[in-house]
């Protein structure tokens, strides 16, 4: 059996990790890129969701280099991810690709399916070592999310901010000739080390940018078109809402209860949505109080185009704009999105940002605040 998945941000760092320490042959997709999403496009219905499409591509890719296995999540509720392993399946098999795609999620066959299916792709049935490799691949997921947080914290600050992509870069191109958890987060801290070296301006104090929206667009670079690195070289200081890491916290963690930052998120959006609309638009509208609360200097929402819930909490993003005077700047994504447009707005939005800053800046000074 050779196991695939599809680009989510790190997700297939602690993937790889997991069942490679669990003896599984992995098969990593090809970074996503131009040809991945013209493959998604090209076999993919034309009204979904853009992670659909670049799903597809990342299977595709996989199945050419040997892979006979695909690994995905499930999901429930108003948002068209539900359907994504059916309609996938269905797509996979009019190309002709004889391949074994296993959703993890609550099938209706009940916990006794799920667990073959557990089984089936971890291969063991021991539930001490698929919980051992489990804690040692969170870990993996925790570790490689906070070094790209802490990327984005030095990128804004570096007086040559090049050196934090050649080191970004040399960690995910390693990735691939590493074996198991502990190759892994040896990188993984040895990428930490190189990048502590880097000089930094200690004076100065980067605007701080929330990014919210739908978890795909905010956590996976080719799909947002690096708006992280975007945004450090215009000195802005990029904290995501959303992760692989505390989408485990949320969902996985603190199973079968919500976790405490979950109630945090709905609490600070109910004045403004009350129930679930689908995917992660109540965490949006949730996050988006909680920057502004928080006094960040402005928030970039991210979504694919015809994204539902995320349409909903767009409809939101003006009155909670006002509400706490920040600014709030949409960013809609799909195959046909440019790249100098997209950067032209960021640009843009940045500038607006600066000018605010100093507007507050010369107004403390006449009032002498």
């Amino acid at each position: 059996m050779k196991i695939t998945f599809p680009h989510m941000g790190n997700t297939y760092v602690a993937a790889k990790a997991l069942l490679e320490d669990l003896g599984n042959e992995v098969i990593l997709p090809p970074k996503c890129s131009k040809k991945t999403l013209e493959l998604g496009t090209k076999y993919s219905p034309e009204n979904i969701c853009l992670p659909l499409k670049i799903n597809i591509g990342n299977y595709i890719e996989s199945i050419e280099k040997g892979a006979d296995t695909i690994v995905i999540t499930g999901s429930c509720g108003p948002c068209r991810f539900g359907f994504y392993p059916l309609l996938e399946q269905e797509i996979l098999r009019d190309l002709g690709y004889d391949v074994d795609l296993v959703t993890f999620d609550q099938p209706q066959e009940g916990i006794i399916e799920l667990i073959r299916r557990v089984t089936k792709v971890t291969n063991t049935k021991s539930p001490y070592k698929i919980l051992r490799s489990g804690i040692k691949a969170k870990k993996v997921l925790d570790e490689a999310d906070n070094l790209i947080d802490f990327s984005n914290s030095v990128r804004a600050r570096a007086i040559d901010k090049f050196k934090v992509d050649v080191i970004i870069n040399k960690f995910y191109k390693d990735i691939e000739n590493v074996y198991g958890v502990k190759e892994i987060l040896r990188l993984i801290e040895d990428a930490r080390k190189e990048m502590s070296k880097i000089k930094i301006d200690k004076d100065f104090k980067p605007m701080r940018v929330g990014i919210i929206g739908e978890i795909y667009t905010i956590i996976e670079p080719f799909v947002n078109l690096e708006i992280e690195k975007k945004l450090g070289y215009l000195g802005i200081e990029v904290n995501k809402s959303l992760s692989p890491s505390k989408w485990v916290d949320f969902h996985l963690a603190s199973f079968p209860f919500r976790s405490k930052e979950e109630k945090r998120t709905w609490k600070a959006a109910k004045p403004y949505l009350e129930t679930m609309v689908g995917g992660h638009g109540r965490e949006t509208v949730g996050n988006a109080v909680m920057y502004a609360e928080e006094g960040y200097d402005g928030l970039i929402q991210i979504l694919p185009l015809t994204c539902m819930p995320e349409i909903v909490a767009e409809s939101i993003m003006p009155t909670i704009q006002n509400d706490y005077d920040i600014p709030i700047l949409t960013l809609v994504v799909d195959e046909m999105t440019g790249e100098s447009g997209y950067l032209t707005r960021i640009e843009a939005f940045v500038d607006l940002l600066k000018r605010r800053r100093e507007e507050i800046g010369s107004e403390d000074l006449l009032f002498g605040s």
